[in-house]
């Protein structure tokens, strides 16, 4: 008898950020597996139009909006959540804004502020409260369980403007480590996966994003941008029994960007 290592029947999966971008491709890549799924993003319109993506593939999907950087509605989202689907399997922390600024010396404190409060603490909050859900079913006798943080090259190159950018990103990886040895004992993996350069909404709306392009594809030795349906695969085994050793760590793809000389 065949064994699918990466059936998620009966799994259920939370993403932030979830109704575009590479959140909705984490969707589409744990829909196909048979995974259910519950959507949170700040745009009703845009999860209504996944949501209807997402059920062509025989699941159960449900949305929430929900502002992350406001802990109590994370908090009444996993109540919802445990009343929707009735467990609680793998979390993904993927909502983000992009950096606005070209240098740090542009960059206000408000600025500074705004983002770090989706960035990084919308994903400490999404993470932390996730965990919790998965520890108390772990203590009552079912263990396991998969947080996700999508991260960035910035948590390994210098790139300038954007500091603040950088500084969730590695702040939140850094908690993903932490949260892979203080859970371990109750069989919860966390693990982030940090992106090249990937043709997502956050970045095809910025300015003199044609030039962007071309420099920025020119540097990676895969010769092309990534592209969300990329981000499938990784979404599923994250969310599957086949990660089931697999914690602590950053799973980088970006077509060799970040190892060129």
């Amino acid at each position: 008898m065949k064994m699918n290592l990466f059936d998620l029947t009966g799994k259920v999966v939370v993403i932030t950020g979830g109704a575009s971008g590479l959140g909705l491709a984490y969707a589409r890549g744990i829909a196909k597996h048979g995974g259910n799924l519950s959507i949170w993003d700040v745009s009703e319109s845009k999860m209504e139009i996944a949501k209807n993506e997402l059920k062509e593939y025989g699941i159960n999907v449900t949305t929430q909006v929900v502002d992350v950087k406001f802990e109590e509605q994370i908090i009444v989202a996993y109540e919802q959540v445990l009343k929707d689907h009735g467990r609680l399997d793998c979390v993904f922390a993927n909502a983000g804004v992009p950096p606005n600024s070209r240098s740090i010396f542009d960059m206000t404190s408000q600025n500074y502020l705004d983002l770090i409060n989706v960035n990084m603490h919308g994903a400490f909050y999404t993470l932390k409260e996730g965990a919790r859900l998965m520890v108390e079913r772990a203590k009552a006798g079912e263990p396991g369980g998969s947080l996700v943080f999508t991260g960035s090259l910035a948590l390994f190159k210098g790139i300038p403007g954007i500091e603040n950018y950088a500084a969730a990103k590695g702040a939140i990886a850094a908690v993903i480590r932490g949260l892979a040895v203080e859970l371990a004992q109750f069989g919860i993996r966390a693990n982030t996966i940090a992106p090249g350069y990937i043709k997502t909404g956050m970045t095809n709306g910025q300015q003199e994003m044609s030039a962007i392009d071309a420099s920025m594809i020119a540097n990676i030795p895969m010769g092309r941008a990534g592209y969300p349906e990329d981000f499938e695969a990784i979404a599923v085994y994250f969310c599957s029994d086949a990660s089931s050793f697999h914690t602590g760590d950053t799973v980088i793809l970006d077509g060799a960007d970040h190892i060129k000389g």
